[in-house]
């Protein structure tokens, strides 16, 4: 696909509003400007990159992008701290032109802002994968089912599930290319693993961020993302809701894991990737950094099965990097043509290969055959968001989730939950 073509235009168009809309949402009381300049008929678009994984990436785009647009000059801030150098950038009255930023609670809030470009009735909302933009709408944060609309384009998708380690399972007797489909399946199989000596399940509770993989997985299917209004507006609260969870990730972590659980996230990945257990509980984000320690790792992804009903099962799934536009740029359609070039079927699959997602659109794409595992799931349009995007992120959940795990007391974690976020809702009251 050419980028300077009338077709990607007009197709893409949607997908750049969305990232530069966030970052403007941040800052509602302050009359923003678009940072972008121009001298002598060049036009210099400020790019906010906040995907610290992809920095050389983007980088390199922008680089390739300035050659064959020779008007318009890329201004590319890879930020290591994107939220708070975004926040300190709009309240400065210096909003990018051009904007990633990830599919979260902090998204969400911007949206709900209403500063974000509305791509709902746009065009290119028929090619993008609905899954994918269920989720963006999910987020936006507010019991208002009318604003609950498409103020961004996805770009790249990630996923929860469990790692594979296919050698360790066939020389176990398993098949990790059928993989289970319900609890009670999924559960058999780590007894086995366990009676056969091998570990079942790698954890790393060291760095309880972790933690939070399972829970988004198995929440997936047993708690639709609707289920979050009535959390936010005090009809239902988290022993509602995350009851079924706390006592799966108990049975999980207490008794299918290594004998010392307490390992980092780093050792995680070195020890799935030298066979020294058979599932590691991650998202899809960890697949490149298990190939950096060991290229040839023998690998598959699965979705983590949460109830005995199959055709209930949901992918845990997120809108990992949206693309935008900042609704005050002064130069919209030079960074229009910006984003239809990112949004080249060519640039998004190589960024997929680059950092194992998944494209956005209907024709999934991973680059990964590792993932292939799960593509059924995007195709089908059977995602849902991670359940973490709908808590402040103010509240220590990784901590209180390594200590559901470790003390089994499930009662303990949903109050300390609970207590938490009514003490940030009781902040928030409008």
């Amino acid at each position: 696909m050419k980028p300077d073509s009338n077709a990607n235009t007009g197709t893409f168009r949607r997908i750049a509003g969305r990232a530069i809309t966030a970052a403007c949402a941040i800052v509602l009381t302050v009359g923003l400007a678009g940072c972008g300049n121009s001298t002598a008929g060049t036009v210099t678009l400020d790019f906010f990159q906040f995907k610290s994984e992809a920095a050389d990436w983007f980088t390199a785009k922008a680089r390739e992008f300035e050659k064959t647009h020779s008007n318009i000059k890329v201004n590319v801030n890879n930020s290591s701290d994107a939220t708070t150098d975004l926040r300190t950038r709009l309240v400065k009255n210096r909003e990018p032109d051009v904007i990633t930023i990830n599919g979260d609670i902090n998204y969400g809030m911007l949206a709900e802002a209403g500063v974000f470009h509305d791509f709902t009735d746009d065009e290119i909302v028929d090619e993008l994968n609905p899954g994918m933009v269920n989720i963006a709408k999910s987020l936006v944060q507010t019991t208002d089912k009318s604003k609950k609309r498409l103020y961004g384009i996805p770009y790249a998708g990630n996923a929860s599930g469990y790692i594979i380690n296919a050698d360790v399972w066939k020389q176990a007797g398993e098949d990790p290319d059928n993989p289970p489909q319900t609890w009670s399946e999924f559960i058999a199989l780590l007894k086995r693993l366990k009676a056969k000596g091998v570990t079942p399940v790698e954890a790393s509770t060291a760095d309880p961020w972790t933690l939070q993989a399972p829970l988004a997985s198995l929440n997936s299917t047993l708690v639709p993302e609707s289920e979050y209004a009535y959390l936010k507006d005090g009809s239902k609260t988290f022993s509602d809701l995350w009851t079924p969870v706390s006592g799966k990730l108990i049975e999980i972590y207490q008794n299918y894991t290594q004998k010392n659980p307490a390992v980092t996230y780093q050792q995680a990945t070195q020890d799935i990737a030298s066979g020294k257990a058979a599932i590691l509980p991650l998202g899809t984000y960890a697949i490149p950094q298990i190939r950096l320690i060991n290229k040839d790792a023998n690998l598959r992804f699965a979705q983590m099965p949460a109830t005995d009903n199959v055709k209930e099962q949901q992918l845990t799934a997120g809108d990992d990097v949206m693309l935008t536009i900042g609704a005050h740029t002064k130069h919209y359609t030079e960074a229009r043509e910006f984003v239809d070039f990112l949004m080249s079927e060519e640039n998004v699959q190589d960024y997929s290969k680059q950092q194992s997602a998944f494209t956005p659109y209907k024709d999934t794409y991973v680059g990964d055959e590792a993932l292939n595992g799960v593509l059924d799931f995007y195709k089908a349009g059977k995602l849902a968001d991670f359940c973490d995007h709908y808590v402040p992120a103010s509240i220590n959940l990784a901590g209180f989730l390594q200590t559901l795990v470790q003390s089994g007391n499930t009662k303990r974690f949903l109050n300390s939950m609970q207590s938490e976020y009514d003490k940030i809702e009781a902040r928030n009251f409008r």
